[in-house]
């Protein structure tokens, strides 16, 4: 089992910075594959970006220079650098843990962060 617990949302003007983050519980931190998701009102959640357990990244086109993931295994913490905030980014932000144990892999989510970018 995994327990993930965001923080780090808010209110912020177009072009200002947020970071989030979230704190992983249990076991395996270091091995699975963190990653952010986001789901604007009426829409479906889309992928932000993904980091695995020895720091490659993959990032959605729509944040790539602006956004950046990071995590720090020994907090079993992953965050995510927003920069150049557009409303557009205006969403419920996720955390993921995708974690594979031998052939079973298993997705946990935290409870969300909201960000707000005012134009």
């Amino acid at each position: 089992q995994v327990h993930l617990v965001e923080s780090g949302g808010g209110l912020v003007q177009a072009g200002g910075s947020l970071r989030l983050s979230c704190v992983a519980s249990g076991s395996s931190f270091s091995s699975n594959v963190m990653g952010w998701y986001r789901q604007a009102p009426g829409k479906q959640r889309e992928l932000v970006a993904t980091i695995g357990s020895h720091g490659w990244t993959t990032y959605a086109e729509s944040v790539k220079g602006r956004f950046t993931v990071s995590r720090d295994n020994s907090k079993n913490t992953v965050y995510l650098q927003m920069n150049s905030l557009k409303p557009e980014d205006t969403a419920v932000y996720y955390c993921n843990a995708h974690q594979r144990v031998f052939i079973t892999e298993t997705d946990y989510w935290g409870q969300g962060t909201q960000v707000t970018v005012s134009s």
